[in-house]
């Protein structure tokens, strides 16, 4: 019989599809939904010290390869967002929540990442890399110092599970390393890709705030390298993020290394079925490969890399 059992961090993801933060992920009730159409875990939407409103319109471009976003990362701040945690932890026990946040100084983050656990986060997702929050922590990543700060605090704070969510990039696996060496207890890559998009007949960026986070099938070969790097530079456990729109997307992530993959903008295109319609067409394909558990998934690229 096939599994699609991973454990990671401590917890059982079954099957290892987790939302991915900034889908869905404002209410309890909306997080429940996904949960019982089959994702694996949950990570809440990026949550900060105080209220954001996030950009000023447009904040959403459609492409032909996946979505264009610029939201500015709006949400209520962490003392209104506790009630919907709470909620959910009721609600959905046995699905490992992960509470995704961002801050400025490490001094926040660990004053968050404290909140959090405290009101049913079982895992904290740092945010050290939005590509369209400036000055809200979103250049943390690229200041090896500073990341390593941040993390050091937090775990000196919680003990729960940190993961440190990285920027696609050529230094990915120095980044992870520094991570890794400050206590976090897993990697995410990547996060959504700086990009823009432009309107001919006007000459002007389309979105309100001129660039914003490319996300969706596109971004894939980006995403598979910087976990088939992060794998070869680490020992912590990777949770892959970044167009995994099929069965065989989130099985080719396993295989670059990570353990679990995030799902976001396949719930645009393919409906609020699709953490069910991956796990099928996981399950159909380890069958006629003759896998039947993901062990025999994990981190197998590399070893044909190597012969």
């Amino acid at each position: 019989m096939t599994s699609l059992g991973s454990k990671s961090f401590g917890f059982e993801f079954d099957p290892p599809l987790i939302l991915a933060s900034g889908i869905l992920d404002q209410t309890a009730e909306s997080m429940e939904r996904l949960i019982r159409g089959g994702m694996g875990g949950v990570v809440t939407k990026s949550i900060g010290m105080k209220a954001r409103g996030g950009h000023s319109n447009p904040t959403v471009v459609e492409l032909d390869t996946g979505l264009l976003n610029a939201m500015g990362l709006p949400n209520p701040g962490i003392d209104s967002y506790i009630e919907e945690l709470v909620a959910l932890k009721s609600k959905a026990k046995n699905t490992p929540l992960i509470g995704s946040i961002f801050a400025s100084d490490p001094h926040d983050f660990a004053f968050l990442a404290e909140k959090m656990v405290l009101n049913g986060a079982d895992i904290v997702e740092l945010n050290l890399s939005c590509p369209h929050a400036e000055g809200y922590g979103a250049s943390i990543a690229s200041e090896p110092d500073l990341m390593a700060e941040v993390i050091e605090e937090v775990k000196s704070t919680i003990d729960e599970p940190i993961l440190a969510k990285l920027p696609p990039s050529s230094l990915i696996a120095e980044k992870a390393k520094v991570a890794e060496k400050s206590g976090a207890d897993g990697i995410v890559c990547i996060n959504t890709v700086k990009a823009m998009a432009i309107n001919f007949e006007t000459r002007t960026p389309i979105l309100g705030n001129k660039v914003g986070g490319y996300s969706g099938p596109g971004i894939k070969p980006i995403g598979l390298r910087c976990v088939f790097e992060v794998y070869s530079a680490t020992e912590i456990p990777i949770i892959g993020c970044g167009g995994i729109t099929t069965g065989r997307d989130a099985l080719e992530y396993l295989s670059a290394g990570a353990s679990a993959v995030q799902v976001g903008t396949a719930i645009r295109s393919r409906g609020k079925e699709a953490p069910q319609k991956i796990a099928d067409e996981m399950k159909e394909l380890m069958e006629r490969e003759r896998i039947s558990d993901l062990s025999e998934v994990i981190g197998k690229a590399h070893e044909c890399a190597v012969k």
